[in-house]
């Protein structure tokens, strides 16, 4: 009898081993699926967002400014029309508000993370708004095209997050020096990121 009790124990053991083995397997295979659906949907799932540039200050400067965020990286991509020839800054601004017929209501650049005005990558520093400047030809055409890792659509990093601010176009050239702004002129053009 205590033969059989010990085979029957033996047995348990054994059968106990194998369902814990299995069920470590088992739970292995479904983090490995659920890692490669994360990895499956964040490529999949590129935003992109896109907005109406309105003239202010007087101005006639429309286009289309888009924002595309793919592998941690937005691209900005802003087509304007209706500038001076010549150079002008974009920068991106505090707030979406764009009611104000000067579009001072955007506010400062944004700037989360308190550093000095200044070229973008500079060492000494420069607001994440700080785009800097670009060429508009003689019909007062203008692509702008930049991109960063230091920005996100929507996340939830407020020194990364560009949802709620604002584009603004300036009538000037930002001189990368004058604080807080880049002494740019008047805002010519305004559209808010919302998501």
């Amino acid at each position: 009898m205590k033969t059989l009790q010990i085979a029957a124990l033996g047995l348990l053991v054994f059968a106990s081993y194998n369902c814990k083995e299995a069920k470590k397997e088992a739970e292995k295979a479904v983090d490995t699926v659920e890692e490669a659906a994360e990895e499956i949907e964040e490529e999949i799932m590129a935003k992109e967002i896109k907005f109406k540039m309105e003239p202010k200050s007087d101005s006639e400067v429309t286009g289309d400014v888009t924002f595309t965020e793919e592998n941690g990286t937005v691209k900005m991509m802003a087509v304007l029309t209706g500038l001076t020839p010549g150079e002008h800054a974009i920068h991106i601004h505090d707030k979406a508000d764009c009611s104000s017929a000067d579009g001072k209501s955007t506010g400062g650049h944004w700037n989360p993370t308190n550093t000095p005005h200044g070229k973008w990558g500079a060492e000494e520093g420069y607001h994440k708004g700080d785009i800097g400047n670009f060429p508009a030809d003689a019909e007062g055409n203008a692509t702008v095209e930049f991109a960063t890792s230091e920005w996100c659509i929507g996340c939830d990093d407020a020194t990364k997050n560009i949802v709620g601010k604002g584009v603004i176009v300036h009538q000037g050239v930002d001189d990368f020096t004058s604080q807080p702004s880049g002494a740019a002129g008047a805002r010519v053009s305004c559209t808010g990121i919302i998501q």
